[in-house]
Order: structure tokens, then C-alpha cells, then sequence
């Protein structure tokens, strides 16, 4: 393989004929900031600690990018590179939970055959793409230019790259390619520690940008992309020291962590410099926004206080938490075994209980046990619609209103949807759906687990730390892109949905947008109005007649499952 670049199909001497219009940009740059939030953002900016950021904002459009429901890496993610909601990509969570087997699996690239993502599309199109550290692209899917998969990767024995022969040559300039480290703890590490785990993030940045200059010269490309994943690490770990509310009590972490953001800049910076070598466009985005994590729901225990669920008796309760106590001493877990199911996580009795949330992590989804579906199932289908529009209602009245420690009352739960209505689907193509999707009060987070007797948990101050909120970050800047007027006290006019980026970035290369996807071109980004026309919808290459079962599916040996599921619990995305 040659040390130049690939010829793109939009070079000079390059046939054109594969867009279906004169494209308002000869290639597109998309830098994913994971979890950024102009409520940071904006105050670092007027800080001069992120001077890149602002001089792309000035030169372009910023807007408002709503995520998904929930707000929560694997499903917005997936959502902004097909375009679809969860309702049609299927991807709701980092787990699933199966019906007819009772366990539960982690997502991954084979749970995703159904759709076409951009890459695809693009490289159907005979243009060349590439994809460097996006989440939910594990393992890496064969496509027109290259693919480095994203956090989700076990390590880098892992078969994380595409074409699997940069593998070696990747490692020997990156020993850590897809970001497996997680935030270190150690009794008595301070400042000293902090500081190293913040520079660790840094190191990332400048890494991905580093890392997609040097495949983009090597392989030529048209879209290309990357995700700065440990943007949202970082705040998930030192909100309370970003949130005004509580960083003037720790003037040093603050100083660290918006050190770590200007170093997030400077990669930026980079990026941008190499998007204007290349004529490029660049799209910056994230996948959802961030606040402060005040306090965990535990709504399985509502449901045993009010008779739904059932613990089995005999000290399996105290005999489930000793095993957890065991398992975190020894760095293991059993959330994920390949035998058994999942009552002997959650000591739940099954052949007595009505509902039960099965997994959560941002917001809890909770499925009725029904009889015919599950293998323990008790409620009858006649009551199934029932019993829904029942826990429906209590989970958003008065009985999950509570005071906060500020003296506030705020509900429990912000939301509860039905997914089939949320996402205009059919619960027969997505069997793996919730019976209700729980949505909580912004400053808290959802937990299956059932600990003491009340049904929420306040944080102390110290161990305050961040989690999603649903308003990202959307920037555009470069060749087509219109020069807003300036943002003025952090009021943006221009909202929309991360589903809108799929298509915005077809119509930006001159490519008509499938038609069933959900999001739609943003046009106000435009200098010149973009041509939009719509074409039928190809569905990916799949085995007729092949029976898929979740196992099938499940791509991780058990030593990896215990890697990836400590880094996702690290975070708080699996407890």
C-alpha cells in the first residue's frame, strides 16, 4: 500500500458523474464532539480558552442539535449516521434485552444489517469515506475507504480496523487506538491523578486528529469523519468542577479540566487547518448535551412497593449483592454471562412479577412480563394494554413527586412513552423494545438495581458528577455554508435534530437523500438554496432465510464482554 493518497473521486481529473448534483462542497470534515454542550462551551469561548471553536462559529452557522429519546451515545450516534430514529435503526441503548430468552446483550455493527448508514450510501455512490473513533462501529463494516471503530472495542488485539491490513501500521504509531483506557482511581491520587487522567484526554484528541489526517493522505477521501469520544468522559467525570455552582470549591480541577478543553480546541484547530488544504466543509456535532448528575431513580423498587415486582426470597437479594462486591473486587461481572438469565442479576421473581426494568442507564426501560413472550410471563395479553396505561400514570403523578435537596418539587420521571407512539413504529419489527420508556427529572439517571428504601438517591456535592441532556451542539463552517449573525448571549435561533445531519450532509456533496429517512435537509445552513430530491431506499444485502438470533448477534468472547462493560459502567451507562 502506497504512503500517498488515494486519488479521491472528487480530485481534479476524477469522473464526477457518481453525485447526482454539483454539490454545494467538494468534500465534507465532520468532527463529532461526544456530549459537547454550548452551556460549556460558550463560557470557555468567551474565555478565549477555545479561540478555533468561535472562529468557526463566527465564519459559519451554529445551531441547537436535539438527540434522541434517550439522549444516550449508542442510539444518537446511530441516529446521525442513517438518519432514522430508534424507532426504525432498532438501537435504544448499549444493551438489549431479549424477550424469548430473558438476558441481555450488548449492540453492536450486527445489530444494524437492516440499515444503510452514511458510509454505505456514500460509498455506493463510488465516493470514498472514512471513519475514525465514531461509537457504534464495532466491529467495523467493510466500506468504500476505511473504518476505525470506536470505544466500544474491546482492546487493540481486536479486529478494530477496516481494511484489516492498517491494523499493524496503526498500532505502531497508535498503541491505543480505539480509546480503551478508563478514568483512573486510586486512594490518595488528588490533583496528581486527576491531572494525569485529564492529559490522558488530551492525548486523545490530538491522537484523532492526528490519526485522521494521516489515513485520509493515505487513502484518499470524499466524507470523513471523527469523534473526540473523551469529551463526554470528561465531563461525566469533572462536571462539578465546569458547573459554576460548585467550581469556585476547587479552583485547581477547574483550571484542569478547562485545560483539557483548550487542548480539545488545538486538535480541533488541526482538523480545521486540514479541512481547508482539502476544500472541505466541516460539520461539528454532537450527539447529545450535558448536565450535573444529582441523584439515581430506582423505579423497580416503586414497582415492589406497589405489588408489580417480586424478589425472591432466602437472602438471594443479600446473596446478589455479595456476588456484585465480589465481582467489582476481582474487576468482574456477571451481567453478561452466556448462561443463565437475567433474574439471577437482579434476584427478581419472576413467576410473580408484572413489570420489571429490564436494563437502564440515562432512562430505564421497563417490559411487562407477558405471558406467550417471555418464557416467565404471567400477565395476559388482554391486560397487557391495561396494565401499561396503569403504570403510565402513576410513574408521572403524585406518588413520583419528591423534594430535591435544594427544596425543589420536581417529578421522578420527566417523560413516559409508549416507544411504538415515540417512534411511530410497529412493536412487531422491534420485539426488543421497551412496553415503556422511561425518561427521568433532568438531574437524575435511572437504575435497575434496587438499594434501601427510597425510591431516589441524592448525591453529597463531592460525588456530583455529569450526565446527558438532550441539546447538543451543531456547527457548519467552509465552502456553501452561510455566515450567521452572531450568537449573542448564547441564544441560538436555529434549532434542529441530529437526525437532520445524514441528509444535510448527502445534499452538501450533491447526493439525492434516501427516502426513508426520517431527518431532513437543514437549509438554513446553505449560502444557495441546495438541490433536494428524494430516492427510493435500498436495503442492505442480507441472507434470505436466515434465522437471527441474539446470540448470533453477540460479537464480544467473555474476557471482552468484562473489558467493555467496565469502561461502560466506568461512565455510568450500565450499573
Amino acid at each position: 500500500m502506497s504512503d500517498g493518497p488515494h486519488p479521491s473521486p472528487f480530485d481534479e481529473d476524477a469522473d464526477c458523474t457518481s453525485r447526482s448534483f454539483v454539490g454545494s462542497a467538494r468534500r465534507v470534515l465532520i468532527i463529532g464532539l461526544d456530549g459537547a454542550t454550548f452551556d460549556v462551551l460558550d463560557p470557555l469561548m468567551a474565555e478565549g480558552r477555545m479561540p478555533r471553536l468561535e472562529a468557526a462559529i463566527a465564519a459559519g452557522t451554529s445551531a441547537i442539535l436535539r438527540s434522541t429519546i434517550p439522549p444516550i451515545t449508542p442510539a444518537a450516534w446511530t441516529t446521525f449516521l442513517t438518519g432514522k430514529l430508534p424507532g426504525s435503526h432498532g438501537i435504544i441503548d448499549f444493551e438489549r434485552y431479549d424477550v424469548h430468552t430473558n438476558k441481555l446483550y450488548l449492540n453492536s455493527t450486527r445489530c444494524l444489517d437492516h440499515v444503510r448508514n452514511l458510509w454505505q450510501i456514500l460509498g455506493d455512490a463510488g465516493l470514498r469515506v472514512g471513519s475514525v473513533n465514531v461509537p457504534m462501529t464495532y466491529p467495523p463494516i467493510p466500506v468504500n475507504g476505511f473504518m476505525v471503530s470506536g470505544f466500544e472495542t474491546p482492546g487493540p488485539h481486536s479486529d478494530f480496523v477496516h481494511p484489516p491490513d492498517l491494523k499493524d501500521e496503526i498500532l505502531a504509531r497508535w498503541p491505543d487506538p480505539t480509546l480503551r483506557t478508563k478514568w483512573q482511581r486510586r486512594m490518595f491520587g488528588g490533583d496528581a491523578l486527576f491531572r494525569d487522567n485529564v492529559a490522558y484526554m488530551s492525548r486523545s484528541f490530538h491522537q484523532g486528529a492526528a490519526m485522521t489526517k494521516w489515513l485520509g493522505d493515505k487513502l484518499g477521501w470524499d466524507a470523513l469523519m471523527v469523534v473526540f469520544k473523551l469529551v463526554d468522559n470528561l465531563q461525566h467525570k469533572a462536571w462539578r468542577y465546569l458547573d459554576p455552582r460548585w467550581s469556585h470549591r476547587h479552583p485547581t480541577r477547574c483550571e484542569l479540566a478547562k485545560e483539557g478543553f483548550a487542548e480539545a480546541d488545538k486538535a480541533i484547530g488541526t482538523l480545521l487547518d486540514y479541512a481547508q488544504a482539502n476544500d472541505a466543509a466541516v460539520v461539528m456535532v454532537s450527539d447529545h448535551g450535558h448536565g450535573s448528575l444529582e441523584g439515581k431513580v430506582q423505579p423497580n423498587l416503586l414497582l415492589q412497593q406497589w405489588g408489580y415486582l417480586a424478589m425472591r426470597g432466602g437472602g438471594a437479594q443479600k446473596a446478589v449483592r455479595g456476588r456484585r462486591h465480589w465481582d467489582r473486587l476481582r474487576g468482574r461481572t456477571h451481567k453478561f454471562q452466556r448462561v443463565g438469565d437475567i433474574a439471577q442479576d437482579l434476584a427478581v421473581d419472576f413467576s410473580k412479577t408484572r413489570a420489571c426494568v429490564m436494563h437502564a442507564g440515562m432512562a430505564g426501560f421497563l417490559y411487562i412480563n407477558l405471558e406467550g413472550r417471555q418464557p416467565t410471563g404471567i400477565v395476559k395479553p388482554a391486560e397487557y394494554e391495561a396494565l401499561r396505561d396503569e403504570l403510565k400514570g402513576r410513574l408521572l403523578g403524585s406518588e413520583c413527586r419528591v423534594n430535591d435537596p435544594r427544596g425543589r418539587t420536581v417529578p421522578l420521571f420527566a417523560e413516559v412513552h409508549k416507544p411504538e407512539e415515540l417512534y411511530g413504529c410497529s412493536r412487531e419489527d422491534q420485539p426488543w423494545l421497551p412496553d415503556l420508556l422511561l425518561t427521568p427529572h433532568e438531574s437524575l439517571a435511572v437504575v435497575r438495581k434496587i438499594r434501601g428504601r427510597h425510591p431516589v438517591q441524592w448525591l453529597p456535592d463531592r460525588r456530583i458528577e455529569g450526565t446527558h441532556r438532550p441539546d447538543g451542539i451543531f456547527v457548519a463552517t467552509g465552502p456553501g455554508v452561510r455566515r450567521s449573525p452572531p450568537v449573542e448571549d448564547g441564544s441560538r435561533s436555529l434549532r434542529t435534530h441530529i437526525a437532520d445531519c445524514a441528509p444535510t450532509i448527502l445534499a452538501m456533496l450533491g447526493l439525492r437523500i434516501p427516502d426513508d429517512m426520517d431527518g431532513h435537509v437543514i437549509t438554513d445552513i446553505f449560502q444557495t438554496p441546495p438541490v433536494v430530491e428524494f430516492e427510493a431506499s435500498q436495503l442492505p444485502d442480507t441472507t434470505p432465510g436466515v434465522d437471527r438470533t441474539p446470540e448470533s448477534d453477540d460479537v464480544y468472547s467473555e474476557d471482552e464482554l468484562q473489558q467493555v462493560t467496565e469502561r461502560l459502567a466506568d461512565l455510568g451507562y450500565l450499573e
